[in-house]
């Protein structure tokens, strides 16, 4: 056997092994089909509790928020999609269109709507600063994806 037909039986079989590792290695999600995928819409970053005294001001309220992001490349149409906390308050989002690949933010107190930030318009504090579920739901009432923070609240 020649020293040219044993190098080439030696990198045919580190290639096969090699093969055979990645196969191996594939994560979870690729031999899972779609359960794993990221979702296409979700809430992706809560400020509960406002930096500084809550004093009730509009910087103070707008300061409390929720961010919700689309993961898609394409715009996801929100209109009549729902936020809420486990207390009850809502906020339904009116004639909004999420860009692909991006992310608003949806504040509690008064402002202008603008591409990247809508407001709740409200008066008094949304999400407990201890203890809450920002819960999002689509204009079909399925939950889309819920985000909870610190203990479970029992609820009288």
């Amino acid at each position: 056997m020649s020293a040219s037909s044993t190098a080439r039986r030696i990198a045919a079989t580190v290639l096969a092994a090699g093969a055979m590792v990645s196969v191996m290695a594939l994560p979870a999600s690729a031999h899972d089909g779609d359960r794993h995928r990221t979702p296409k819409v979700e809430i992706s970053a809560v400020q509960a509790d406002s930096p500084g005294r809550d004093n009730r001001t509009v910087r103070s309220l707008n300061a409390e928020w929720v961010e919700i992001t689309n993961n898609t490349r394409h715009a996801i149409n929100l209109d009549g999609w729902t936020l809420k906390d486990e207390d009850g308050h809502r906020y339904t989002f009116n004639d909004y269109r999420l860009a692909g690949r991006s992310t608003v933010r949806i504040h509690t107190g008064e402002g202008r709507d603008t591409r990247t930030d809508l407001f709740q318009d409200r008066r008094t504090y949304v999400w407990d600063n201890h203890s809450d579920t920002a819960t999002l739901r689509d204009d079909r009432g399925r939950t889309i994806d819920t985000e909870s923070w610190g203990r479970h609240h029992h609820r009288r």
